[in-house]
């Protein structure tokens, strides 16, 4: 439920940060064990674990060290939707290639 209350990006960069910290250390992983495997720099894993920031590509490398590599590629693979009305713009729209001013 908690994922639910989440009400800015800082938030919810926090809650990754800390959910990847329990996975981590649930592995038996150190910092500097996922930094090699991943090849992103100890002091970024400790940069992201503490004030949840990381660049997208550093976090996809530590993503598919602990074995999130489908949770994280499928990220945007389907489209959300709240309304009928949303559902039927996201059908116009599937095969466009780029967003136009309305």
């Amino acid at each position: 439920m908690r994922h639910y209350t989440l009400n800015n990006p800082d938030d919810v960069a926090r809650e990754i940060a800390a959910d990847f910290r329990k996975r981590r250390i649930e592995k038996n992983l150190t910092r500097e064990q996922v930094a090699e495997q991943s090849g992103v720099a100890v002091s970024n894993i400790v940069r992201f674990e503490q004030k949840g920031l990381i660049s997208l590509k550093n976090l996809i490398g530590i993503a598919m060290t602990l074995g999130y590599t489908s949770e994280i590629k499928s990220l945007f693979a389907q489209p959300k939707y709240a309304t009928m009305e949303e559902l039927t713009q996201i059908r116009k729209n599937q095969n466009k290639k780029k967003a136009h001013k309305i």
